[in-house]
């Protein structure tokens, strides 16, 4: 399988980051060895310096090259990826997408009907570049800006219901959709570094939930085994 990770500054990181991305290679590798691939048109980490993703020093300069590749972007989201999709899923041949968007179109570009309006548009690209291609999708977790702005966390909580709701609309057999759950017991204040953004135990809460919900669905891989609760070094 060829897996293409999808989404916003939560998926690509930043500077001195592991990422979800790392976590989940890490897992595959070690339970389905060679019989897959991480692929995508983008491979660096967002650099705040610059303002631009340009960085390549992610925190474990061991991870592989080809295992780096992504469509992810730092302010990106249902908005900016639903037009450039298409040529991502064929260029890079993908099967499985694992999609992490959402936040920052509620945040900054769309309401929750248009964003929802603009994952649906996001579906249908991909399935003109590949009919079979397959989506796991992840809900929005709302930040640290929902707890003192209840608009804002009424608007994502409306957006994840039409997106449930989407997933449940264009679901069909030969392109299958799968609504993963939000991680078990994340937490905005222990699980990520800013409110917003995974620190190492968010990276592994984030990563397990793609992995366990393809390996149950699907029977891909096998169960998140990899403990989140190591020391943050590692």
């Amino acid at each position: 399988m060829r897996f293409l990770p999808v989404g916003d500054s939560m998926t690509i990181g930043a500077t001195g980051d592991f990422t979800w991305r790392y976590r989940l290679w890490q897992h595959l590798d070690a339970v389905c060895p060679g019989s897959y691939e991480i692929v995508g048109p983008r491979t660096t980490l967002y650099d705040p310096g610059a303002d631009a993703p340009l960085s390549h020093a992610y925190a474990d300069p061991s991870f592989p090259p080809a295992a780096r590749r992504h469509l992810a972007g730092w302010g990106e989201g249902w908005l900016h990826m639903a037009p450039v999709i298409a040529d991502a899923v064929r260029e890079a041949e993908a099967d499985v997408l694992l999609v992490s968007l959402g936040l920052i179109d509620l945040g900054f570009y769309t309401d929750a009907g248009q964003t929802a309006a603009n994952a649906r548009a996001f579906i249908e690209a991909a399935r003109t570049a590949n009919p079979r291609v397959r989506m796991v999708l992840l809900p929005v977790i709302p930040n640290i800006r929902a707890e003192s702005d209840a608009p804002f966390a009424a608007s994502c909580a409306r957006f994840n219901d039409l997106l449930a709701r989407a997933v449940t609309d264009l679901d069909t057999p030969a392109s299958p959709l799968l609504l993963a759950p939000t991680p078990p017991g994340y937490d905005i204040h222990t699980d990520t570094y800013d409110g917003t953004h995974p620190g190492p135990t968010g990276e592994h809460l984030l990563a397990a939930t793609f992995a366990d919900t393809l390996h149950r669905a699907w029977g891909v891989g096998g169960p998140y085994a990899q403990q989140h609760a190591e020391p943050v070094s590692a």
